[in-house]
C-alpha cells in the first residue's frame, strides 16, 4: 500500500512517499480502507518531535483522524462488517491506503456527511465532549464560556454545548469569525482583542463569572479562564503543559480539569468510550446538531506537507482536510 512516512523529525518537507506491507485485521480489530484524514495539532507536534514519545517507529506514518470503508473485519468484532462506512481516532496511521484500527473505537460515520467532512471530527469531538460531559458534567441552562470559538475543538464545543440547552459565549479574534460562531450557535460572541476579561465578564454575567470555562488555548489564557469563571466553578483546559500561579483557584475554591484526549489511545484503556462518544455525535449528525466547520483548503495525499503548512501558519478557520487521491467507491 502506499503511505506517507517520515523517517526523521522536522519541517512539512520531511514527508514521503512510500509503499509498506498491507496490514491484516487482527481479533478484535478491522482494517480500513482509507478515504480521507485531517489535521490536527498534535500531528504537527509529532512530525516536528515535539513529541516524540507519541510519535510511532520510523518510517512513521501519522494522523489519526481517519474516514473510509472496512474491508476486513477481524474475529471477535461483531457490530462493524465489511463494506461499512466508518471513522474513528486511531492515533496514527491515517496517512495511508489502509489504517488497522482497534474496532472499539470505530464507529460507522454519518450519512450526511462526506469521508472529508467526517474525518474532521472524530478527535476533536471526542475532547470536546470529555471536556463537557465527563467532566464538567455540562447541564442544560448553565452558561458556559468556550474559548476560540472557530477552532477545531472550539467550533465542535459550541455546538455540542447548544445541542445539551446551556447558555453559550465564546470567544473570537476577528469580525469573520464572530459571524462563524454565531452560525456555530453561540449566543454571544466576545472578540477577545476588543474586551478585557474584566469588561466581557462584567458585561454577560454581572460580575459574577460564567458557570464553566473551555479552555481550548492554553498558556497565559488559562489564567485568562481562572478570571472569567464564578466562584465555586470549573475549568476545563487541553492544553495544560505550562507553569500557572494557582492562587486564583484557591481563592475562588474552583476545579480545574485537564483532558488528554490521546489517553486511552497510548494505554489501550478505555478505547470504548471513543467509539461510545462517535455512535453518539453520528446521531447528533444526522439530526442537523452538529456540523464540521471546514478551512477554505483542501489537499490530497500527495499535498501533505501544504496542508502542515497551512495549519501552522495560523491562517485557517476550521478543519483542514486531505482526500486520499487513490480511494473509490
Amino acid at each position: 500500500m502506499r503511505a506517507y512516512v517520515i523517517n526523521r523529525f522536522g519541517k512539512p518537507d520531511v514527508f514521503e512517499e512510500m509503499q509498506l506491507a498491507r496490514p491484516t485485521a487482527a481479533p478484535g480489530t478491522v482494517l480500513i480502507r482509507v478515504a480521507a484524514t485531517s489535521v490536527n495539532p498534535i500531528d504537527t507536534k509529532i512530525r516536528a518531535g515535539l513529541v516524540p514519545n507519541l510519535a510511532p517507529s520510523f518510517p512513521a506514518v501519522l494522523h489519526g483522524d481517519v474516514a473510509g470503508i472496512i474491508e476486513e473485519v477481524g474475529p471477535g468484532v461483531t457490530d462493524l462488517q465489511v463494506g461499512d462506512e466508518v471513522y474513528a481516532c486511531a492515533g496514527n496511521g491515517a496517512l495511508a491506503d489502509y489504517l488497522l484500527a482497534p474496532a472499539a473505537l470505530v464507529a460507522k460515520k454519518p450519512a450526511s456527511l462526506s469521508f472529508q467532512e467526517a474525518a474532521a471530527l472524530p478527535l476533536v469531538t471526542i475532547t470536546a465532549w470529555e471536556a463537557l460531559f465527563d467532566r464538567l458534567n455540562l447541564q442544560s441552562g448553565q452558561h458556559i464560556l468556550i474559548h476560540a470559538g472557530t477552532g477545531g475543538v472550539g467550533h465542535v464545543a459550541i455546538q455540542l454545548a447548544k445541542s445539551a440547552g446551556a447558555v453559550v459565549y465564546t470567544t473570537v479574534s476577528t469580525a469573520e469569525k464572530e459571524k462563524l460562531a454565531l452560525e456555530l450557535g453561540a449566543d454571544a460572541v466576545i472578540n477577545y482583542r476588543n474586551e478585557t476579561v474584566e469588561e466581557y465578564v462584567a458585561k454577560h454575567t454581572g460580575g459574577h463569572g460564567f458557570d464553566l470555562v473551555f479552555d481550548t488555548v492554553g498558556g497565559t489564557n488559562l489564567d485568562r479562564s481562572f478570571a472569567a469563571v464564578k466562584t465555586g466553578g470549573a475549568v476545563a483546559a487541553i492544553a495544560a503543559r505550562s507553569t500557572h500561579d494557582l492562587t486564583p483557584l484557591h481563592n475562588k475554591g474552583l476545579t480545574l480539569h485537564v483532558v488528554f484526549m490521546i489517553l486511552p489511545l497510548l494505554s489501550g484503556k478505555g478505547l470504548e468510550r471513543h467509539g461510545q462518544i462517535l455512535r453518539e455525535l453520528t446521531r447528533l449528525v444526522d439530526q442537523g446538531k452538529v456540523k464540521p466547520l471546514l478551512d477554505a483548503s483542501s489537499f490530497a495525499y500527495r499535498d501533505i506537507a501544504q496542508a502542515h503548512e497551512r495549519l501552522e501558519s495560523g491562517q485557517a478557520v476550521g478543519k483542514i482536510t486531505l482526500l486520499n487521491d487513490r480511494f473509490s467507491l
